[in-house]
Order: C-alpha cells, then structure tokens, then sequence
C-alpha cells in the first residue's frame, strides 16, 4: 500500500503517471499488471479472489448479467450527480472555494431520480442483481458514505423505505466496517 499524497500533487508527477496517465486514483499493482479505474480493479480482484469470501460477480449467466448491468448504472447514473454533490460539499471548500449550491441541487434533484428507480428495483430484490450482495452493491458504497456521513444527504436515502434498508444492510457489512475503520 502506497498513499499518494493528493494535497502535494504527488498524483501528477512523472512517477505516478507513468502507472496512471490520467493522473487520478486508485490505481494499483499487482505483479507485471497495473491497473487504474476503480470498478476495473473492482472486478479484477473479485475474478481473482473469485472462490474466496462473498462472491460478488454471480454464480449464473443470468446473475452476472444483472451485476454487469447494475454496475454499469452505478458508473453511468449514479456517480456523476453523487460525485458533484460531494464534490461540492467537500472538496471546492477545502481548496478555499465557494460551494456551488445550484450545481448541487440540480445534482440532488438527479440523484433523486436515479434513487427512485432503485427504490423500485429494491422493492423487488434485497440488492440491486436480486438477492445476494455483488460487485453492483459494492461500487455505491463509498459514495453514498460521504453522501450520508460526510454531506448531510442522508435524507436522500432515508426517505425511501428500500434504499433505506439496502443502505442499512451493505453499510454494516463487517468487511465495509473494517475498511472506514468503524468497526467498534
């Protein structure tokens, strides 16, 4: 484990774009293989651990297709509105900038579009591919932390029964617990 000191710009120097020319995290090592795109390290480590723990891809053609696709809806319409709310929440402040609340609204007002349609969905299945935990659940968990924790968005999922009680459920995993270090 290498922390790459963002404050410094330690990810824009040479030596770090040359594993990422993109300039932005995660990326990571493993033997000869380098890899940047957090779901694309996602996936590599649950095909490789695959076996291992919770199996996070599906057992059937049919599971891994609802996975692949739930996934896909987490970086396609989820993200992008959840990653400028918390973006403007946190992050413009702590470079000495003013919160855009009109950029955050219009991306709460999506977000909320998108959690309805989850809603929806979770009406139906425990979790978003149906009733075991995947890869798809997984992607949102960081984001919706910060949304809950960090940006007083919580209301954005407590005010949807299934949301509510998907974000209960993934949120206490002991493995999730164990990696923002709020195991008791």
């Amino acid at each position: 484990f290498v922390l790459v000191e963002l404050s410094a710009g330690a990810h824009k120097q040479p030596q770090y774009l040359a594993l990422n020319p993109f300039g932005v995290l995660p990326t990571i090592q493993d033997g000869d293989l380098t890899l940047f795109e957090s779901r694309a390290i996602a996936k590599y480590l649950a095909k490789k651990y695959e076996g291992q723990g919770t199996e996070l891809l599906g057992n059937s053609l049919s599971e891994q297709a609802l996975v692949e696709q739930w996934s896909q809806v987490e970086g396609q319409s989820f993200n992008s509105p959840a990653s400028t709310i918390l973006f403007q929440i946190l992050f413009v402040p702590m470079s000495g900038g003013s919160t855009d609340e009109a950029a955050v609204e219009m991306n709460v007002e999506k977000l909320k579009k998108v959690l309805d349609i989850y809603e929806e969905r979770l009406s139906k299945s425990k979790y978003l591919a149906g009733d075991f935990f995947s890869l798809a659940d997984l992607q949102h968990l960081p984001y919706l932390d910060y949304l809950v924790t960090d940006c007083g968005k919580g209301d954005l999922i407590s005010s949807r029964k299934h949301v509510k009680a998907w974000w209960e459920d993934i949120s206490s995993r002991p493995a999730w617990k164990k990696a923002t270090g709020k195991t008791p």
